[in-house]
């Protein structure tokens, strides 16, 4: 195991950069922030006596984040993984593998038990092409998009009774990927249609049934990158302004979607991870962290949709980029690797000047400038109804769909 160490950010460097032909070296966290898993490059022993030297090779390894003190535990097996497989963990502490055998997608669940590697295969899925989802909320199920002729599956990789299996099938091109409930039945996918691009929302409990979520303009293209269960808040990425911009709007809400000025620095592009849980109800004060890179690297930008500012501050050294969660009281924890420390978690504080009364910022309005795209609003993903109703047009009960 390799212990962690969880600290204060207080490093002005930045994450070093990928080594050409290697993989970005990414991680991704369960849903309820209890593990994390990522595929990291180390050095194999030497197989025969008088070997010259130690081979570098690409194997799973399984952070855990919700003790006392977090740590890494390596989950290697007899053969090295290929650098474009990917993993995911579940809530369980098993590791989910994907990898491309040939035109093959195979999956297993990867745990450690005692020196060595466990492996539960659970078969394969023939197609050419197939991207794992995040982590579903309900953190037993994993899911993959995998495009076709006629529509983008949707399929169960891992959580069924009888290996992968399709769920749904979504007509157009799909891509990204956003779960809107605490359940995993409510899935938010990019959807390409004529070449236009549209955020809808898939019921997977009602065989694919697919929903409107996101109709800014007639021609934009909207998409969604992040939704928060607890308030609603959802960040959205759109061109309905003229070019794309990011935005915030609120789920079940007749309100148009805002495009603040300060999430749109000079020569920075400004993507968000993670969102503050907690705030039921309350989108307004809900903390968002976004990646910022530009010219200078990449650091780490806090920002509230109440706030009039987007504040930021430097990212730990090797910080896996993009990559972080909020606890419910406000602190953002950053997993970063080094060579002297390769399991680091940083927390990262609120700037003090953000406001912290909540219920005073939901009587104000955003102070920060807005662009009103068109009349189009959030819409809420409906359970019952083949096509929904524009939510100006219907009474705002979709907030129980949501969780």
């Amino acid at each position: 195991m390799t212990a962690c160490v969880i600290g204060s950010v207080e490093s002005t460097g930045r994450a070093p950069a990928d080594k050409p032909g290697r993989r970005a070296a990414g991680i991704a966290i369960a849903a309820d922030g209890s593990y994390a898993a990522r595929l990291t490059l180390g050095a194999n022993e030497p197989s025969q006596e008088g070997e010259a030297a130690e081979s570098a090779a690409w194997f799973p390894e399984r952070w855990t984040l919700d003790g006392p003190e977090p740590y890494a535990v390596p989950l290697p097996l007899d053969q090295p993984e290929e650098p474009d497989a990917e993993v995911l963990p579940l809530a369980d502490g098993r590791v989910l593998i994907h990898r491309r055998v040939a035109e093959r997608q195979a999956f297993s669940l990867l745990y450690p038990t005692g020196p060595v590697t466990g492996e539960l295969p659970l078969g394969a899925v023939e197609c050419a092409e197939l991207t794992l989802l995040p982590p579903s909320p309900d953190g037993t199920s994993a899911y993959a998009l995998a495009p076709g002729e006629h529509g983008t599956t949707v399929w169960l990789v891992a959580g069924g009774a009888f290996g992968p299996e399709p769920v749904a099938t979504v007509r157009g091109r799909c891509t990204g990927g956003v779960w809107l409930d605490r359940t995993g039945r409510l899935l938010a996918l990019d959807r390409e249609l004529g070449g236009v691009v549209k955020a809808v929302a898939v019921d997977l409990e009602r065989g694919g049934e697919v929903s409107p979520l996101l109709q800014i303009a007639d021609g934009s293209n909207d998409r969604l990158l992040l939704a928060d269960a607890d308030s609603g808040l959802l960040l959205i990425r759109s061109d309905a302004p003229g070019h794309d911009r990011l935005g915030w709007g609120v789920l079940g809400s007749a309100r148009p979607v805002r495009f603040p000025e300060c999430l749109r620095p000079a020569d920075r592009t400004v993507t968000p991870f993670a969102v503050q849980p907690g705030q039921v109800l309350m989108p307004e004060s809900c903390a968002v962290a976004l990646r910022i890179d530009g010219p200078g690297g990449t650091w780490v930008g806090t920002w509230r949709p109440s706030g009039r500012q987007l504040h930021q501050q430097a990212a730990p050294d090797g910080w896996l980029a993009g990559a972080g969660l909020w606890s419910r009281e406000g602190v953002l924890q950053l997993p970063y690797a080094t060579g002297t420390m390769p399991c680091g978690v940083a927390r990262l504080e609120l700037p003090q000047d953000v406001p912290q009364d909540v219920r005073t910022e939901l009587t104000t309005e955003p102070a920060q400038p807005e662009v009103a795209a068109g009349n189009g609003a959030v819409r809420t993903p409906t359970r019952h109804a083949c096509k929904p109703v524009p939510l100006q047009q219907a009474p705002l009960t979709g907030r129980t769909a949501v969780g």
